[in-house]
């Protein structure tokens, strides 16, 4: 299905010129004051992993790969992959790291994802927008600190670090994207 390369999005499956399957880490439009709009697209091609970057007109024509989206539940993580089932016909699949990329450590068991599959394998995961994690450890207030101008590292019940507000104390629940890891707000227990 061909679309204009402004309409790609992070997720999307495109198949390129070669033949082969990409999926889009990030898409990024440019209109700059002279010259043309154009659409950046960092992608992975999903045969290898190999990542690339192609630079469109915004109104150019990309072939999009039709796959198809289903809700998933995860199970468990290991020396295999991470396992989901279908929350429709309870079907189990496991996805490959370089599937699932930098958004793993944000997986919690029973989780709800979409995963979607091109010839009933795996190929882009969606997380949900946010998740609630604990703070395990963050440095103390630095006096003169204000919430406004600056925050402080602290380290999540995943394993992960995120920057948090000077006010936020270990064992406090927040809210984090897990688009790029940033903090939203205290969590509302």
């Amino acid at each position: 299905m061909k679309v204009i390369a402004s309409s790609i999005r992070k997720g999307n499956i495109i198949e390129r010129e070669d033949g082969q399957l990409y999926v889009v880490l990030t898409a990024e439009s440019f209109h700059p004051g002279k010259g043309t709009p154009t659409t950046q697209i960092d992608m992975r091609r999903i045969s290898d992993g190999v990542k690339t970057t192609d630079r469109y007109k915004t109104t150019e024509q990309v072939e999009r790969a039709y796959v198809e989206d289903h809700d998933f539940s995860f199970l468990y993580q290991d020396a295999e992959g991470w396992h989901f089932m279908n929350s429709e016909n309870y079907d189990q699949v496991t996805v490959p790291e370089d599937v699932l990329g930098s958004q793993s450590i944000y997986l919690q068991e029973g989780m709800k994802v979409i995963l979607s599959m091109f010839n009933n394998i795996p190929v882009s995961i969606q997380l949900p927008a946010r998740v609630t994690l604990e703070i395990l450890e963050t440095e103390p207030v630095t006096k003169g600190q204000t919430a406004s101008s600056s925050y402080k590292p602290a380290k999540l019940s995943n394993g992960a670090r995120a920057m948090v507000p000077p006010h936020v104390t270990a064992g406090t629940r927040i809210v984090i994207l897990t688009e790029d890891g940033s903090y939203v707000e205290r969590a509302k227990d």
